[in-house]
């Protein structure tokens, strides 16, 4: 998986199309990413001792790797991610404007 926690993203497919966010968690073998203000869902919390009310909290659900781009640092458009080796180091690098990522 060419994606990594940290990364500018961008959404190309699904209904939060067009929005960007950076990744927040990776599920490699789920091939799955969970991006900050994408996908987010409301969920119901019972209530407990501490919550005698209960509450409606907001999650970041995860979304298919496929579904979003990194973002190029210098164009800021979605872009795909090459590797070459630079003194020894593999390092990432986004394949429209050539920039390290």
């Amino acid at each position: 998986m060419k994606l990594h926690v940290g990364d500018k993203v961008i959404v190309i497919a699904g209904n939060d199309k067009g929005k960007t966010g950076t990744i927040q968690k990776v599920y490699p073998k789920l091939n799955r990413v969970v991006v900050e203000n994408v996908n987010v869902r409301k969920k119901n919390r019972k209530p407990t001792q501490q919550n005698p009310e209960g509450s409606v909290v907001e999650v970041y659900a995860p979304i298919d790797a496929s579904n979003v781009a990194i973002v190029d640092p210098k164009t800021k458009k979605a872009t795909r991610v090459g590797y070459k080796m630079v003194k020894g180091n593999k390092v990432r690098y986004a394949k429209k404007s050539g920039e390290k990522l």
